[in-house]
């Protein structure tokens, strides 16, 4: 036996000292060595699923959009890239900027995606929020900072509040639409979910959430659409400045529509009849206190004013790609 117990253990010194099992080790620190030294510099591309895939922190002027489970930091001024990594590798589907631009919110597909919340200038994770089970299709941070507002795929049926700092979910509610755009008021008291034949305002009661260790019932009430209640509400805007009692929503046939305080659609204007450039889709609004912008198809870009939806102006779209400025020249 005890001859036996040696040959097994000299069989097993010559299988280790064999050459083969030495290139693989070689391979694999050779592997770990280029993994040391690849360093990823620019990014093309963009793998956006809607409109709530790109961000734009408005005091930096830096632009976010993802990369796969990338999210690429564009800074267009220096044309300048930097880029945080998702080392879970799943898919990055939204983000969003913090009020005051230093962090940024994502969220995921896959299997028990997370709401991560990011540093944006040390693109380092700061923390991993896991409720959703199939997906988030939009996040927000609210304009206090105090919350992270995330919505899962319609296979989810998930609305959370998140108390981000503390990491837990202070509200949450099902929705049994598919939700593909989420604003917050200008004072943070509620938030409003547009998407297929839904436009619904959610009530954060303080009081309640800053009080109760539990997850509290979100309080939600639809939007009143009246005869537009077949639409898609592809996007929606919260009103700001003397505007903040209303609510601005875009249809993806094209129609502007404005809710009023009362949770009542007000008024509605086409974009396609507001001037000589014919276009029927709209994808994205976007308003200040003084400007409604409404981004449609062809890169067609309106402007309205948020009291009286009045037109104001088009604005020039973007040169074709691969076309030389300087090489254009004024006609005399």
């Amino acid at each position: 036996m005890a001859a036996d117990g040696a040959t097994i253990k000299s069989r097993i010194r010559s299988l280790l000292r064999s050459p083969s099992i030495k290139l693989r080790r070689s391979k694999a620190q050779h592997k770990e060595n280029l993994g040391s030294k690849v360093v990823l510099e620019k990014v093309l591309g963009i793998t956006a699923p809607g409109n709530r895939a790109l961000a734009c922190d408005p005091r930096s002027g830096l632009v976010a959009y993802p990369a796969g489970c990338v999210v690429v930091l564009l800074n267009p001024k220096k044309n300048k890239q930097h880029h945080i990594f998702n080392h879970s590798r799943k898919t990055i589907t939204t983000l969003a900027f913090s009020p005051d631009g230093k962090y940024i919110v994502t969220g995921e597909s896959g299997h028990m995606p997370a709401v991560r919340v990011w540093d944006v200038s040390e693109c380092v994770q700061v923390v991993a929020l896991q409720e959703h089970k199939y997906g988030v299709s939009c996040v927000a941070f609210s304009p206090n900072s105090k919350y992270i507002v995330s919505v899962g795929y319609h296979h989810d049926m998930i609305i959370n509040v998140w108390s981000w700092k503390k990491n837990v979910v202070v509200s949450s509610n099902k929705v049994s639409s598919r939700v593909t755009a989420v604003s917050f008021s200008d004072d943070s008291s509620y938030f409003v979910t547009a998407g297929n034949r839904h436009v619904k305002f959610w009530y954060l009661d303080h009081t309640k959430t800053s009080k109760v260790s539990s997850t509290v019932p979100l309080s939600g009430r639809s939007g009143l659409l009246g005869e537009l209640r077949n639409n898609f509400f592809s996007d929606v805007a919260c009103g700001r400045g003397k505007q903040a009692a209303s609510t601005y929503c875009i249809t993806s046939s094209g129609l502007l529509c404005e809710f009023n305080e009362r949770r009542l659609l007000d008024k509605w204007v086409e974009l396609r009849r507001v001037d000589s450039v014919t276009t029927c889709q709209a994808t994205c609004v976007c308003v200040t206190e003084e400007l409604l912008f409404c981004g449609c198809a062809d890169g067609t870009v309106r402007a309205f004013s948020p009291v009286t939806l009045h037109f104001l102006f088009t604005m020039p779209r973007p040169h074709p790609l691969g076309c030389d400025i300087s090489s254009l020249r004024h006609a005399r």
